[in-house]
């Protein structure tokens, strides 16, 4: 699990730090397309990975309370 936050977190910054540098250093046309068909969806998907990874504090107490015991 602790993979997963840390490749999403990655993912995350690469993302946000590549849709900054098409805003501010307006590089040529053709790469403000490929950031934006790369970086937006993957820095929407980590950040969905990031929230499904850390979960509702209600769903760990419940883990902790009660045993699993089976179907």
């Amino acid at each position: 699990m602790d993979k997963l936050k840390v490749a999403s977190y990655l993912i995350f910054i690469i993302s946000v730090a590549g849709i900054v540098y098409a805003l501010l250093f307006n590089p040529p046309n053709w790469v403000v397309y490929g950031i934006s068909i790369i970086f937006i969806p993957a820095g929407i998907l980590s950040f969905g990975l990031i929230v499904m990874a850390r979960g509702p504090k209600d769903d760990e107490e419940d883990k902790t309370r009660e045993p699993f015991i089976g179907y």
